[in-house]
């Protein structure tokens, strides 16, 4: 028996769109489309995910390939959406941006230094809010933290209420202190 390529692919596209359809719909924030972040990296890890898990599935299904080519999309596009979800909120997902050191401080490229104090405790934002390149609201966004999530501040910009947020030790950009505490003090002016 000889199966075209065009009716595999199309079995396991249609499995694909299914599969995501389902996934999206059966969970709330975590789901296929489902990203707290911004763009569309996201739902492109999903369809890839999708298609690719449904292509696998299929090929390892044997004579009953339509429940492996359903259950292989629906684990690729949750693994792709899971990768691409990161990608969006700016995270590092197997690549490293360069680093540099400057006044104490590694930093990464996309940060530009300043003059600090240094804090060197886990702090906790407040609401969702953007990471700057530069400690002003006007500089380029380099990432964002999301409501209740705890970093390291490492330092806080001198004359400023701006903190240097920290990932492994490394400055990846700023966030302003008005939008963050530090973890365990459930009310702080300043630090």
């Amino acid at each position: 028996m000889t199966i075209s390529m065009k009716t595999t692919f199309g079995g396991v596209a249609a499995a694909a769109v299914a599969a995501m359809t389902l996934a999206g719909a059966s969970s709330a924030s975590a789901g296929v489309m489902g990203c707290s972040a911004s763009g569309s990296k996201q739902e492109v890890g999903a369809a890839v995910g999708a298609v690719l898990g449904g292509l696998l599935g299929n090929s390892v299904g044997g004579r009953h390939s339509g429940a492996e080519t359903v259950g292989g999309a629906a684990l690729g596009a949750a693994a792709g959406s899971a990768v691409g979800c990161e990608a969006q909120k700016g995270r590092d997902t197997g690549s490293r941006s360069s680093t540099y050191s400057r006044g104490g401080y590694r930093l990464s490229s996309d940060v530009a230094p300043a003059n600090y104090t240094r804090i060197g405790d886990t702090f906790v934002a407040q609401s969702g809010v953007n990471l700057r390149a530069v400690p002003t609201t006007g500089s380029s966004r380099v990432g964002r933290l999301q409501a209740g999530e705890r970093f390291q501040a490492l330092a806080k910009v001198r004359g400023t209420e701006w903190i240097l947020v920290g990932q492994g030790g490394v400055g990846v950009g700023y966030v302003r202190g008005d939008f963050v505490r530090p973890e365990g003090h459930r009310y702080a002016r300043s630090y």
